[in-house]
């Protein structure tokens, strides 16, 4: 009866937790919305898209809101860094599991983890002093998106290798010791049988991954020039949606400030775009 009361509350508990988490989203939505509706009544949607440039002034009629630019800075930057750290975390992972020695496996992890926990002003200071003087060597200005990629490639790498760790170790050992008996070798045996299985918590590290990669502020406002323009080169400097909010709430007023959260809103879209295909994958391939 005692065991039976307290998992009847835990499990109101955890129902509680869930109900939690999901207004906290519904709130932030609604006032993201609510605080958008001024310049969606008064600039429209699609001046977001069309106008010729970002130069928001005190009036809707004086000012441009064009964010297209801003918008291709966040996704080149976010997919150049999801690409360059999906292969390097999940090999990362593969490393610590199936080659590195138990002791240097260990070694690694912590050092992954303390990767992960670097706040993101560090990143951006790091980048700034080195990664851009290097880049600039190379290819002027040195800031650039090429810089921002970099530098949020190296942010998401912990969150992509953890979560891949995470999922390798939940393999079941049956499989590993089937594939042995099989006579497969260590590559085959990844190939074949951990990487398949491993593919829903290897998707899931990478959303993370994603998910961090576009809402990311302040290392990409040091390190990509922030300039609103459309990138024709990696070496070009770029404005990301993040880094504009940053830089220009703090004086943004009437229709300038409710831009501004219109651009929020479009994050969130995009975040809830973003989890809402890797839902549909997952289901498909539940069911395939």
């Amino acid at each position: 009866m005692y065991r039976s009361y307290r998992d009847q509350w835990l499990l109101w508990w955890i129902r509680g937790c869930a109900v939690l988490a999901g207004m906290i989203v519904l709130l932030i939505a609604v006032f993201l919305l609510l605080e958008s509706l001024p310049a969606l009544r008064h600039i429209g949607l699609s001046r977001f898209f069309t106008d010729p440039s970002w130069h928001p002034a005190a009036t809707a009629a004086q000012g441009r809101f064009n964010l297209v630019p801003m918008l291709a800075g966040t996704l080149l930057a976010m997919t150049g860094a999801v690409a360059i750290a999906t292969p390097l975390g999940i090999g990362s992972a593969l490393f610590c599991h199936f080659y590195a020695p138990p002791l240097l496996a260990t070694a690694y992890r912590r050092l992954i983890e303390l990767l992960a926990g670097i706040p993101s002003v560090v990143y951006g200071f790091w980048g700034l002093v080195v990664l851009v003087p290097l880049i600039a060597r190379w290819q002027p200005p040195g800031a650039s998106l090429l810089a921002g990629i970099l530098i949020l490639s190296v942010m998401v790498l912990p969150t992509i290798t953890l979560v891949a760790d995470a999922a390798f170790s939940n393999v079941p050992r049956e499989y590993l010791h089937g594939a042995a008996a099989l006579g497969l070798s260590r590559w085959g045996t990844i190939r074949g049988i951990v990487l398949p299985t491993a593919r829903s918590g290897l998707l899931t590290g990478m959303i993370l991954g994603t998910g961090r990669a576009i809402g990311e502020t302040m290392a990409v406002l040091m390190v990509c020039g922030n300039v609103v323009r459309m990138p024709d080169s990696l070496f070009d400097p770029v404005r990301t949606i993040t880094a504009n909010i940053a830089l220009e709430m703090a004086y943004a007023v009437d229709d300038h400030r409710s831009a501004l959260f219109v651009s929020g809103l479009l994050l969130m879209v995009m975040v809830i775009a973003l989890v809402a295909a890797a839902d549909t994958v997952s289901r498909r391939d539940g069911n395939g």
